[in-house]
């Protein structure tokens, strides 16, 4: 009995583990832009296009300064829970977020681009149909990020 529920709780595990899957390797700033949506819809962007309804989104503004901006986002980051931060410099945030229930991870992505602007882009790594969880995520750190300025 013993071995059928350690074997049970080996493929749990496996199935859990394999739901972070791998992350693209081609994450971060190229050429002033971050990475495309893919065709699927499990990713939203606020440098596509606004006639493509099911990725753009709207970029984080701000007054003030960049570095006050980058210091309260990071607060939001740092509480939110399930978030791994994976590279934080000047001008770019790029962090992790797991889901409670399988730990299915989404690569965020919060780009400086210019003065009062933070391009943002966050996309599941597994799975076709995120059922709009991305856009809701980024959607309620604008709601926080926004509270959180002066």
């Amino acid at each position: 009995m013993k071995h059928k529920s350690t074997l049970a709780l080996l493929t749990l595990t496996g199935m859990v583990w394999g739901c972070a899957g791998t992350p693209p390797d081609d994450l971060g700033i190229h050429n002033g832009q971050l990475r495309s949506c893919p065709s699927s819809p499990n990713c939203v962007n606020s440098q596509s296009p606004n006639t493509d309804e099911e990725h753009a989104i709207a970029p984080l503004g701000y007054t003030g300064s960049q570095s006050q901006a980058r210091d309260a986002l990071l607060t939001i980051l740092k509480d939110w829970p399930r978030v791994t931060l994976i590279d934080q410099r000047d001008n770019y945030i790029r962090c992790e977020f797991a889901s409670a229930l399988m730990g299915f991870v989404d690569d965020v992505e919060f780009y400086f681009s210019e003065e009062g602007r933070i391009d943002v882009r966050s996309a599941s790594r597994l799975g076709h149909s995120d059922l709009g969880v991305n856009r809701k995520r980024i959607e309620a750190i604008r709601e926080k990020f926004s509270a959180a300025l002066p």
